[in-house]
């Protein structure tokens, strides 16, 4: 058997992105991947990320907020940043990383429905990425 495959998901909070990033990968993840998220600033879960996965039947209701644990950064093959206008978690120069700069909907202005549409689209901008991440994944492990 060989050793799975690490992916993490990083921001400032782990709070909304990198937790719907990562209930999103681990839903649609190929065998042999891990899935993880962390924040360098983590702080906790939002409501409403948990209610937009809940829309599409994702539970992430058991995720918290986590610090980044060097070693497991370290150990990632792939690490994935999330983040804008905020300064990005560092990341070790031997590990494979992608930027995918999503604003934060935690961030967003407004109030309930206006709120809720930019989880809305953080996830769909999320599960787009991460779709073209697992299909580029296949491709390449294919040949």
């Amino acid at each position: 058997m060989t050793d799975p495959h690490h992916l993490i998901f990083l921001c400032v909070a782990n709070s909304a992105r990198s937790q719907l990033a990562e209930g999103l990968a681990r839903a649609s993840a190929p065998p042999g991947w891990i899935v993880s998220s962390a924040g360098s600033q983590p702080g906790s879960l939002h409501p409403l990320a948990t209610r937009v996965m809940a829309e599409i039947d994702i539970d992430i209701s058991r995720h918290h907020s986590k610090g980044m644990d060097q070693g497991a950064v370290d150990g990632a093959d792939i690490v994935v940043t999330l983040c804008t206008e905020e300064v990005c978690p560092v990341t070790p120069p031997h590990v494979e990383r992608l930027h995918w700069p999503i604003s934060d909907p935690a961030a967003a202005g407004g109030r309930g429905e206006e709120q809720l549409e930019a989880f809305r689209a953080a996830r769909a901008d999320l599960q787009q990425r991460i779709g073209d991440l697992w299909d580029s994944l296949r491709s390449t492990a294919g040949r």
